[in-house]
């Protein structure tokens, strides 16, 4: 064993790079996040609204419910708003049971989708099924569009898991129904993504998902697609919960598989919390990725946990305003300051760690603790620049902050160095 297990990541598995208009997953792209709505497509102005909404917060592939005539005749609408809009996301199209029937009956559907998906669970069912995936990915060939064909647990082919099970039973030492079903859910991601091949798409349009909701039947099913095949893979673990549990839940599948070097694009699959913000589950997927060292989105603000020397709530507040104010103003920071995103910012709650963290980052505030003199000072690139004082130090530094970004990340900074 490496004295060092988990010192780094294992190298990335190269998976065979795909095109989804204009973002690269696989090859040598960053790992792409995206997600999906969950507004009724055919209300344009809700589903373009909820997806621009998305895009904003940084996803980059949104996916939306084509599930009927009315949503796949509002789909060119909605790509014609967000086009207006200035958001050019590319939109997938996730297709069940009739997508064969709404591609061909509606092209300009067909034409302003960026990527299908395919769940060959229920894109048809016996002697039509091969046939009724052979028409999605023959008009995927026609419009040149890539395909994901996405298992899922909850609607893998019964036909073939029942196959499977029959197999089992005949060896003399069978495997574990659990570990039938796992073997199910690969084999029906690789024969579909054979025989798209075999139909004429080439490995350059396909995406390969399979999708579970226990953790550990996700890192296997991934572990065994990994070496199996390279495709690109899409990560995320389905009906992952609602709040910490689902967080944790993804978080804890998706950063065991990224460990492993496994994985090109990945969605963070949350039960919205009713009255919640949808972009929930793009800023979580943005914070494993940063916080797992792969990719920077937005500024990082670390922040005391506080303690019985902390009892003020102002290093608290403090700390939240300024991580809001950061991601808030992020689309039009990525513009105007490039490179903010590798920002680090400090929020500290008293003595003890307080100076020491704060010169670590490129700007930090060291906030007086209980019994401490109340005075704040604050550190810009490892030195002391300021010390604060009175009703207004948290003002104080968050104007400290946005005049640090200007001279640091803005048009009349240096570059050099």
């Amino acid at each position: 064993m490496s004295d060092k297990p988990f010192s780094e990541p294992a190298p990335r598995r190269r998976a065979v790079a795909v095109d989804v208009g204009g973002v690269t997953v696989g090859g040598d792209a960053p790992i792409v996040v995206q997600s999906m709505t969950n507004t009724d497509t055919a209300d344009i102005d809700a589903t373009v609204a909820q997806a621009a909404a998305l895009a904003r917060a940084g996803s980059e592939l949104v996916r939306i419910t084509v599930d009927r005539d009315e949503a796949a005749a509002a789909v060119p609408r909605i790509r014609e708003r967000l086009d207006r809009l200035g958001v050019g996301v590319p939109l997938i199209g996730d297709f069940h049971y009739i997508g064969h029937k709404l591609l061909a009956d509606h092209p300009d559907c067909a034409v302003a989708l960026a990527k299908y998906r395919i769940n060959p669970g229920n894109v048809g069912f016996r002697e039509k099924r091969d046939k009724q995936f052979a028409d999605i990915v023959e008009m995927a060939i026609r419009h040149d569009k890539p395909v994901r064909i996405g298992v899922n647990w909850g609607s893998l082919d019964q036909e073939l898991l029942t196959r499977l099970m029959d197999e089992n039973q005949q060896k003399g030492s069978p495997l574990s129904a659990r570990d039938v079903t796992r073997e199910a859910i690969v084999q029906s991601a690789l024969l579909s993504a054979a025989l798209a091949e075999e139909i004429g798409l080439p490995r350059s349009r396909i995406i390969l998902s399979a999708k579970v909701s226990q953790v550990q039947d996700l890192i296997a099913v991934y572990g065994a697609l990994a070496t199996r095949s390279d495709h690109a893979l899409h990560l995320g673990l389905t009906e992952a919960g609602m709040g910490s549990k689902g967080i944790v839940a993804s978080s804890a599948a998706l950063a065991v598989l990224l460990q492993q070097g496994i994985g090109d694009t990945i969605r963070i699959s949350l039960t919205p919390e009713p009255g919640g913000d949808r972009s929930r589950e793009v800023q979580v997927a943005q914070e494993l990725l940063q916080t797992m060292g792969f990719r920077q989105f937005v500024p990082v603000v670390a922040a005391c946990p506080g303690c019985g020397r902390t009892t003020s709530t102002v290093f608290q507040e403090l700390a939240q305003a300024i991580e809001t104010d950061l991601r808030a103003n992020m689309p039009v920071w990525r513009e105007r300051y490039p490179g903010v995103e590798a920002l680090q910012v400090a929020v500290m709650g008293c003595i003890v760690n307080g100076p020491g963290e704060s010169k670590h980052a490129d700007i930090g505030i060291s906030l007086p603790g209980t019994g401490e003199a109340p005075a704040a000072p604050v550190f810009i690139d490892g030195r002391k620049a300021a010390t604060l004082r009175g009703p207004t130090i948290a003002a104080d530094f968050q104007a400290m902050v946005a005049d640090y970004i200007e001279k640091r990340f803005g048009a009349g900074a240096s570059r050099s160095g």
